[in-house]
């Protein structure tokens, strides 16, 4: 069988190394320095990157800039195509050209192990940017859903006082039962001056100029959402250290990251009836 990946991160790079530890012939082009574009696209099992696009249609890779449309036009229907975090205007195209496409993204496999990975490595962030123990500091986390679960796990285990924000009533009520402190995430105003580190998690704007302004000086705040949820340029403005942190996994874990993948496409071509 021969795979080609087309595009990504360090993610990928290991992706590749497995594969081909794992005997496979692999051709590829925008990852690891390889450039074999006409071999990737005529492979057999094609892997895309996560995310397939960064910007609009343009496809997530090195050297020129590419289109995903583009692509999908050259590609064949007795293909099986592996992509992470299609767009739904992308989904549409491929079924339109008849194209086997398989968002892995949506696999919850990878998607716990991707959350536990970014959960891991906000920490690390936090740790670096902090100057000062978790050990009693005040977090608070926007968002409750799969890094926002993990990531309160692990700030809590480390000593700090975490309080979970989110919006419906159920999500609270797990954050409570978990022992966490909970919040509406609609009704922060008044209640943000004593933290040290915010955290959020949630892919849109929730947390602009007039909560910022609420926050302590030296409070310390992350975004790891794919879209920004905090207003980096007004915590610029206000002087407080806020960091973009997306991607975490395939920059701080690309190693765990990689293999999850792999293994993720392992049970894709198997529940597709591909013949490994």
């Amino acid at each position: 069988m021969l795979f080609g990946i087309i595009g990504g991160d360090r993610r990928q790079e290991e992706l590749l190394a497995l594969l081909r530890r794992d005997g496979y012939t692999v051709a590829a082009c925008g990852v690891a320095g390889e450039m074999d574009w006409d071999a990737a696209v005529a492979a057999e099992v094609v892997i895309l990157p996560l995310p397939l696009c960064k910007e609009g249609d343009t496809l997530n890779i090195e050297g020129p800039r590419r289109g995903a449309g583009a692509l999908f036009r050259q590609l064949r229907r007795d293909q099986l195509i592996l992509a992470g975090q299609v767009k739904p205007a992308q989904a549409a195209l491929a079924a339109e050209l008849d194209l086997k496409l398989v968002d892995y993204f949506r696999r919850e496999e990878l998607t716990v192990a991707n959350a536990a990975a970014t959960a891991e490595g906000t920490v690390q962030v936090i740790l670096e940017r902090l100057e000062r123990s978790l050990l009693g500091s005040r977090c608070l986390v926007l968002g409750f859903g799969r890094i926002g679960k993990l990531l309160c796990h692990r700030l809590t285990a480390m000593g700090a006082h975490v309080t979970a924000a989110a919006r419906r009533p159920e999500s609270l009520a797990w954050a409570k039962a978990y022992g966490y402190k909970a919040a509406d995430i609609g009704k922060l105003e008044g209640n943000l001056g004593a933290f040290d580190v915010v955290v959020n998690t949630v892919p849109e704007p929730i947390f602009g100029e007039d909560r910022l302004r609420e926050l302590k000086p030296g409070c310390l705040c992350v975004d790891v959402a794919s879209v920004q949820g905090i207003d980096l340029s007004a915590a610029e403005a206000l002087g407080l250290e806020c960091i973009w942190a997306r991607g975490l996994p395939g920059k701080l874990m690309p190693k765990t990251a990689g293999a999850v993948i792999r293994d993720t496409v392992y049970t894709i071509i198997k529940e597709q009836g591909v013949i490994l």
